[in-house]
């Protein structure tokens, strides 16, 4: 492995790069690391690809501007760009969980000849529309929580988040991944398990007294590491840029994904309910009521040139690649096979 600061104009980006061949560019989500993609990194680097898992601005041991404006997903998507010059590279394949897939994607959008294929993992790609997501979830949680509109509180989030960073982890990673979602479900009527409009993030997540078979305490403990380095600000500024995101993308219009992509998640991971949500204005079901396949047909068929792979994953929540490493490894040596 090496490390290597790369800069874009003010800001650094972190790497960890290893292997050599084609770029293969990592992006984590929220509340995640370059470490999220532990059990990818050796396999890509054993495929032929140099493998390149960054920090994104505002995590770990990247710059961490403090103004919202700097979160903004062309910024991020150009630090992508900055990345991929800065390794010597002229183009790249990008993989992004989370946030990360939208970051990804809009790095294909704004930078079409750098990027050869894009891999989407829990978030689809959505062109901009005729409002801003924010506003959305406002008009959708108006009466009711929802954690995006609360990371708009700035300092309250980040002290809520801050004061014990493995409660915070150990309380996220446990409630959104397969285990937690279907607890969820099934207590979904349990007092102890509901938020009002004025709940915390951690109020009402499940406490689980053994850690699942995908995550170990000192998984936990990198995390920690890496937030005790760069705090929550940062982070939580993404959710708070949304609204400038609107106005960026509404200048590149509603354009369509033209590389090679392919699309991943878990069949219960909480965005598909977020997105069936969305599409019916807040009717969102359970898990035995979304047709996971269905939803995401209908939602990436007309935004892609190219889909080559929709793989919906049996058993996952939301940590897609940690949760099933195998499964999801096997599929992105599919698709690279396909590109070859």
């Amino acid at each position: 492995m090496q490390q290597k600061i790369i800069s874009n104009n003010e800001v650094n980006i972190f790497t960890n790069i290893y292997g050599e061949g084609p770029l293969i560019v990592l992006i984590h989500g929220w509340p995640e690391s370059w470490y999220s993609w532990r059990h990818q990194i050796p396999f890509l680097e054993k495929l032929g690809y140099q493998v390149a898992a960054i920090s994104v601005r505002g995590y770990g041991k990247s710059s961490k501007p403090y103004a919202i404006e700097e979160y903004s997903i062309c910024k991020l998507a150009s630090d992508i760009e900055a990345v991929i010059r800065g390794l010597g590279h002229q183009s790249a394949i990008l993989i992004g969980h989370d946030w990360g897939g939208p970051i990804a994607w809009t790095t294909a959008i704004k930078y079409p000849n750098m990027v050869d294929a894009v891999v989407g993992l829990s978030v689809p790609y959505l062109p901009v529309g005729a409002q801003s997501s924010l506003d959305l979830w406002k008009q959708i949680y108006k009466d009711k929580y929802f954690y995006q509109l609360y990371f708009l509180n700035e300092g309250l989030a980040e002290k809520e988040l801050e004061k014990d960073l493995l409660k915070t982890f150990e309380l996220c990673y446990f409630s959104n991944d397969s285990r937690g979602m279907l607890f969820l479900n099934k207590n979904k009527d349990n007092p102890k398990y509901q938020k009002n409009k004025n709940s915390g993030y951690l109020e009402g997540l499940p406490e689980f007294s053994k850690y699942p078979s995908w995550l170990s305490r000192n998984d936990i403990d990198v995390l920690i590491d890496e937030f005790t380095i760069s705090g929550m600000r940062g982070p939580l500024n993404r959710y708070r840029a949304q609204d400038i995101d609107f106005k960026e993308l509404q200048e590149l219009g509603p354009k369509k994904i033209t590389q090679p992509a392919a699309f991943i998640t878990g069949e219960h991971d909480p965005v598909n309910f977020f997105l069936s949500g969305a599409a019916s204005k807040g009717s969102f079901g359970s898990l035995a009521s979304i047709n996971v396949k269905e939803l995401f047909n209908q939602v990436l068929s007309q935004n892609y040139e190219d889909l080559r792979m929709l793989e919906v994953l049996e058993n996952v929540g939301h940590w897609t690649q940690e949760e099933a490493p195998e499964e999801v490894n096997q599929i992105l040596k599919k698709f690279l096979a396909k590109l070859a």
